[in-house]
């Protein structure tokens, strides 16, 4: 499999360009030497080189002293230069392994290269006018390429990995990796062998997929296609293949081309780069705790589901961490980063979390009323207690109060309170329904036990 990742840096990979936002305008973020114009020298991001570095140190990779820059060279109208600065037998790092599950996935190399830019396709068809524009905001953007070994061995193991090296990228502030961005994008080589043969197959392999659910079913489907092709006496093709979304299926794009195709020679106007020794060790020093050794920990008190989602984000899980030493409990506070914090994206401080959760569990504030809380803390910074006292929040907990609740949605419910006395539980959802509707600050906890206890 090669990863396509794009470095966490605020400019590009040669120049001092900013990196666009997404749908920023055409051509807004280019220079001379972006543009490809003569007469320009580029200039290596010691920011990405940095951040490559890590991604290998963490992927447990050999760093070479040395390290050179190399030009690729292919004609298409989003490469202005006509070829594209790579790396290719001296790249910054070569021979890790990243483990997933049971299995341990050589790395073949990570390295460090630019983007191209982007063809836009547009046209009339009544009139037959068609236009491609060329966007070169991308043009630049410095690229991490992960290149594994043939060891994954399904489209599972396949996602799996691409997860888990999401998690390792954040992890690090190497990338933030959003496939929906474009900062990650997958393209998988697939080829099948008879069983009990030890030769692997003709590969194909699939360009630019971004997201996990279609890594896994172009593998799927690409798989099944080959098995087909070959079990009829048919052939596989080497070539180079595009996803289908709207139709499920892979296509052929263009034959797979070799190394040789791209006439690679060293880059004449960048030096190669010496990588100081205790400029590594610094770095490796500076790693933190990875998303395997987090997820591992907090499996021991933590549902696997939940120790996956958490240790997958170092955001989170410092929030976890934190949070739970504040004293609050792990469950708990796994409950409210799961499944209030993670969906929006938007991160309290540990000091509020921890307070927020307390006035829930103690039965000062409902669950409803704390994700309203939560979301203000955060807007605002200001403390879980000074939100509450302020709106005037407070869970009904008296309990003659809550009888007298209860008592009227009993009265008010007689099929439902019929219902769940000969012997239909269910029918107490109707009832708890009725009374937060009437007492939407009452405690839950403590009207349901209300309610049991009158309807015996």
């Amino acid at each position: 499999m090669e990863i396509h990742v794009q470095a966490r840096t605020r400019s590009k990979m040669f120049c001092g360009c900013a990196i666009a936002e997404l749908n920023a305008p055409p051509n807004t973020h280019v220079c001379e030497v972006c543009l490809g114009l003569p007469g320009v020298l580029p200039v290596p991001n010691k920011a990405a080189v940095e951040a490559c570095l890590k991604t290998a140190l963490a992927l447990n990779c050999e760093i070479p002293r040395h390290t050179k820059f190399d030009r690729k060279n292919y004609m298409y109208p989003d490469l202005p230069k006509g070829y594209q600065i790579s790396q290719y037998d001296l790249p910054m790092s070569r021979d890790g392994f990243l483990e997933i599950g049971d299995r341990r996935v050589r790395i073949r190399r990570v390295h460090l290269e630019e983007d191209t830019g982007k063809l836009i396709h547009a046209g009339d068809k009544l009139h037959k006018a068609w236009e491609s524009y060329v966007d070169l905001n991308r043009a630049g953007v410095p690229l991490m390429e992960i290149v594994s070994e043939p060891d994954l061995r399904s489209a599972d193991e396949a996602r799996d990995y691409a997860m888990e090296l999401q998690a390792l990228l954040r992890t690090v502030g190497a990338s933030n990796a959003d496939m929906e961005k474009g900062q990650m994008r997958a393209e998988p080589n697939i080829s099948i062998r008879r069983a009990g043969s030890e030769e692997l197959g003709v590969k194909t392999e699939l360009k630019n997929i971004n997201s996990f659910r279609a890594l896994h079913r172009a593998i799927t489907f690409e798989v099944e296609r080959q098995r087909q092709a070959l079990e009829s006496g048919g052939k596989v093709v080497q070539e180079t293949r595009g996803w289908s979304e709207s139709e499920q299926r892979t296509f052929p794009q263009r034959s797979k081309e070799f190394a040789e195709d791209y006439r690679y020679f060293p880059e004449p106007d960048i030096p190669p780069l010496e990588l100081d020794r205790a400029w590594i060790e610094q770095l490796r020093a500076s790693l933190p705790e990875l998303p395997s050794v987090t997820r591992e920990a907090l499996k021991k008190e933590l549902p696997a589901a939940d120790a996956v989602l958490i240790a997958g984000s170092r955001d989170l899980a410092d929030l976890y961490q934190r949070t739970v030493a504040r004293g609050v409990p792990p469950a708990a506070t796994a409950n409210w980063i799961v499944n209030e914090v993670a969906p929006t994206g938007k991160i309290p401080s540990p000091e509020n979390l921890a307070e927020l959760v307390r006035l829930v569990l103690d039965g000062a504030i409902t669950r409803e009323q704390g994700r309203s809380v939560l979301m203000e803390s955060v807007e605002t910074g200001r403390t879980p207690a000074e939100i509450v006292a302020e709106h005037g929040y407070a869970q009904m907990s008296d309990e003659s109060e809550l009888r007298v609740l209860a008592q009227a949605v009993i009265d008010a419910n007689p099929k439902a309170t019929a219902d769940f006395r000969a012997g239909r539980k269910q029918a107490m959802q109707a009832l708890m329904a009725d009374l937060r509707k009437r007492a939407p600050h009452a405690n839950a906890k403590a009207a349901s036990e209300l309610l049991m206890k009158l309807l015996a």
